[in-house]
Parts: structure tokens; C-alpha cells; sequence
């Protein structure tokens, strides 16, 4: 297995978002193009809207519970409908095989929607991402670029398009 963080791939979107409420809105957007099986890595530095993103993915699936950053509990399992969506936070991992010794691997299933946040962290042991969403500070708002690595990826990309 590999990762893939190349976020500037020829199929990538590029979009800018003014603020937290920009923000919380291209996750319900993109919510409506997610489907089970999905690996999505989710990268930038710490502050760049990652758990945001999340939320608003989770509420554009109908999720009206709390969402919290996993930075402790190193994932978060969310059920909506018959959707298993798991949020990764990986930033506390010192070495990638700390990846296996969690035993996380199971929950990347075709009935799940895994969103991994810090996935250099463990670095060649995730499952490859059909998508890559980079969130970037600028100035007030945030650059998202999200990148499809697979045809599973290019669809949901396709369908945010259109």
C-alpha cells in the first residue's frame, strides 16, 4: 500500500473559502457526493479547517450530533443511516507502525467512509486515497484543493463538478 499526497493532480479542484461558514458548506456539498468505500485523506497544518471540513460533511449526511476532533481517541465512528463514516487523527503517531498496532485497518471496508487526517503519519500502511482535500490558511479564509487519485475518486470529483 502507498499514500498519495500529490493534491495538485490534473483532476484537482481548487476553490477559495471566505470563512468557518464557507467552510461547513463545501462539506455538506461535498457530503452529497461521498459514497461508502472512500478513502479520504484529509491534509494541512494544524488550525487549517480539517475537523470543519468534517463537520460539515457530517451534517450535509445528517449527522445533528457533536462532532469532535479526534486528536486523543485517534478515530471517531459516526453512523448515519447505514453509512459508517470514521474521522482519523493520526498527528499523535511517532512512528507509522503505530498505524498497525491501533488496529485501524478493518475499519477501511466497503461499507465505510474513512476521512484520515495527518495520513504521513503513517506513512506506506494506509490504504491509497481516492481523494485528497488540502486545506490552506489564506488570509481569513481557507484554499481547499481536493484531488481524486482513483475512478471512485474522479466520480465523486465528476459529481461535485456538476
Amino acid at each position: 500500500m502507498h499514500t498519495n499526497d500529490d493534491t495538485r493532480h490534473p483532476s484537482a479542484c481548487l476553490r477559495t473559502l471566505a470563512d468557518e461558514a464557507a467552510t461547513l458548506a463545501c462539506g455538506r456539498e461535498l457530503a452529497r457526493v461521498l459514497r461508502p468505500g472512500l478513502t479520504i485523506y484529509l491534509v494541512g497544518d494544524l488550525g487549517a479547517g480539517k475537523t470543519t471540513l468534517t463537520r460539515g460533511i457530517l451534517r450535509g449526511l445528517g449527522f445533528e450530533g457533536k462532532v469532535k476532533s479526534p486528536t486523543y481517541t485517534l478515530v471517531e465512528p459516526y453512523v448515519v443511516s447505514s453509512l459508517y463514516l470514521y474521522h482519523f487523527d493520526l498527528y499523535r503517531f511517532s512512528d507509522p507502525l503505530e498505524w498497525e498496532d491501533a488496529g485501524f485497518r478493518d475499519y477501511f471496508n466497503p461499507e465505510s467512509l474513512c476521512l484520515v487526517e495527518w495520513p504521513d503519519k503513517a506513512a506506506g500502511l494506509l490504504p491509497p486515497a481516492d481523494l485528497t482535500i488540502a486545506l490552506e490558511v489564506a488570509g481569513e479564509g481557507r484554499e481547499i484543493c481536493i484531488a481524486a487519485h482513483t475512478s471512485l475518486g474522479e466520480a465523486c470529483l465528476t459529481a461535485l463538478n456538476h
